[in-house]
């Protein structure tokens, strides 16, 4: 079974340090959710974790291979990479990026029709990418990623252009794959992460501030410092949808509520 490791990871970029010192382990069978403020290093760990950017001093593996000096063509069959903004260089059409995420391991091809059905892209594959909405992109963009079946999927925010039904869809999706395959995913909606992560890696100023399950991550005070807020804790029912918060009725509540029945 693979495994991704990373080993005292630094990263500089312009001369100001972005990971310091980072250190994990993942594994298949759990959706890792990396979470954190702004500026803590989410998207900067998520490209050296890929092998697209080397670090300054550590290293990271998979399956024992080091990825930051594996042959391009090796790791791109075993490392699947959604950015958080994508453009391609020519108006392909959805069929086309589907084929182009199969080129890259070719045992992949009949997955093509199995991605289309799965991502609701049948209707789409003839269409050009500057004509798909961004939900479309999303979606689209997936598929041609996994369609090449790597061993290790990041993904950099990808449900950010979805709306709540879509993104809750592929995060659902994003856990299933994670039985088959690593998956870490970066967000910035904690409820989401919280409700569908098995995992969570909260990162703060370029180091790891709690690694944890979900459930023990969504306790933990570390996390409130992380984000300099202090979070209310409330039970929910994983059957139903996203939390929807409702404030409670405080004393300013209360005095407009006798105003207008004044007026009235």
């Amino acid at each position: 079974m693979s495994v991704l490791m990373a080993d005292d990871l630094q990263f500089r970029h312009e001369s100001r340090l972005i990971l310091d010192g980072v250190c994990c382990r993942c594994r298949v069978g759990e959706l890792v959710g990396l979470i954190g403020p702004n500026g803590a290093g989410k998207s900067s760990l998520l490209r050296v974790l890929a092998g697209l950017r080397r670090p300054d001093r550590g290293r990271v593996s998979l399956a024992g291979a080091d990825l930051a000096t594996m042959p391009a063509a090796q790791r791109g069959r075993l490392v699947g990479y959604l950015p958080q903004h994508f453009e391609p260089a020519w108006d392909y059409t959805v069929r086309d990026m589907l084929a182009l995420g199969a080129s890259r391991a070719s045992a992949s091809t009949p997955r093509l029709g199995t991605m289309a059905r799965d991502f609701d892209l049948e209707p789409l594959l003839e269409r050009p990418w500057s004509r798909l909405s961004g939900g479309e992109r999303a979606r689209a963009l997936t598929a041609a990623v996994l369609v090449a079946d790597p061993q290790l999927l990041l993904a950099d925010e990808p449900g950010a252009s979805l709306d709540v039904q879509y993104r809750s869809a592929l995060l659902e999706r994003l856990s299933l794959e994670a039985q088959r395959r690593i998956v870490i995913v970066v967000l910035h909606d904690i409820e989401l992460a919280v409700r569908c992560c098995a995992r969570l890696i909260v990162m703060n100023a370029g180091r790891i501030a709690l690694d944890a399950d979900a459930a023990v991550a969504a306790r933990d005070p570390r996390l409130d410092a992380a984000f300099n807020i202090r979070f209310q804790r409330v039970p929910i029912d994983p059957s139903l949808g996203p939390l929807l918060p409702m404030a409670s009725p405080g004393p300013a509540t209360a005095a407009r509520k006798r105003a207008r029945q004044s007026d009235a």
